[in-house]
């Protein structure tokens, strides 16, 4: 499973309005709430700040993977925002977060789960990656950078 399979540029915010960890998980869920991948929002926002309260997400070098296993989803759905400006996340780290992956699957799911999580995070490990999140200007270019680095991980 790819992370460029479950994302979309409706799925992805350039440009997160939240400044705090609690509001841009909010702002992030929210992009659920017209999808038929997603039976109760309400559910999902529940799960994650309930993971989210055993340990922070924050994972450091200014990225947050907020993550959960709730049935209140159909299939794994994904989320991205970055923010311009730095978002207090109490992160392992100390440091402020700019970019932030969302990550919901089934109970179930385990395995698909942990696999997107470590994908992800060995992607935001990379400080080329980073920054051209960072700088990027819309959806659909953070898209492109998600999925070029995607490959060449695959490649590896």
């Amino acid at each position: 499973m790819k992370i460029c399979d479950l994302l979309s540029p409706e799925r992805i915010i350039s440009s997160l309005k939240a400044d705090d960890k609690e509001g841009v998980i909010n702002e992030l869920i929210d992009l659920f709430k017209d999808s038929n991948d997603v039976t109760d929002v309400n559910m999902v926002r529940k799960a994650v700040l309930e993971r989210e309260k055993i340990m922070s997400t924050g994972v450091g070098k200014g990225f947050a993977i907020p993550h959960a296993k709730t049935n209140a989803v159909k299939e794994i759905v994904v989320a991205f925002g970055k923010s311009d400006k730095p978002i207090s996340y109490e992160s392992l780290d100390g440091q402020p977060v700019n970019l932030v992956f969302l990550i919901i699957a089934r109970e179930n799911m385990v395995g698909p789960h942990i696999r997107l999580l470590s994908r992800i995070s060995r992607m935001m490990n990379k400080e080329d990656f980073r920054r051209a999140l960072a700088e990027a200007k819309n959806s659909e270019e953070i898209l492109k950078i998600i999925c070029d680095e995607e490959k060449k991980l695959t490649a590896e």
